[in-house]
């Protein structure tokens, strides 16, 4: 079973999170009260445990979540391997994967901490298609996959 590690939130973008019990998810907004938020296709940031494992296992072993500005942390589900266009459920949430990887910021402060960033291939975003409460260890299911095989990176 896929699940809801840990909930993570900063006010500004870039940054390391802080880690919070429970949040709000806001339908075609994202995260109330994060700084990815926004009418966007990148709401909210997911990463899996097992990419912060492979990070753990190259020596830092120091990583705590939301130290890759991840909003979810999860665990049980390769999110790198979804396809754009993928439908989950988390808790009583619906999400509809955009995007995988990224382009990391100039200067960005996880990378400048931990030396190198999963982000850029491993990490996920996701717009909110049915807001609600989640709260860790919250179920992650996948209700349908997307046919979009390919992706790019934003520039």
């Amino acid at each position: 079973m896929a699940k809801l590690l840990s909930i993570n939130l900063s006010e500004k973008k870039g940054v390391i999170k802080k880690p919070v019990s429970e949040a709000v998810l806001i339908e075609e907004y994202g995260i109330e009260g994060d700084a990815h938020a926004g009418k966007w296709h990148r709401q909210v940031s997911l990463l899996g445990q097992e990419s912060v494992d492979k990070m753990i296992a190259k020596g830092l072993d120091h990583l705590k979540p939301g130290d890759f500005a991840e909003n979810l942390l999860t665990e049980g589900i390769v999110l790198y391997e979804l396809p754009v266009g993928t439908i989950l459920t988390i808790g009583e949430t619906k999400h509809e994967v955009t995007q995988i990887g990224k382009e990391c910021h100039t200067g960005c402060e996880i990378k400048q901490i931990t030396g190198e960033c999963v982000m850029p291939k491993e990490g996920i975003f996701t717009r909110v298609l049915k807001g609600g409460t989640i709260r860790i260890g919250d179920e992650i299911t996948v209700i349908e996959y997307g046919e979009k095989d390919v992706f790019t990176v934003e520039k």
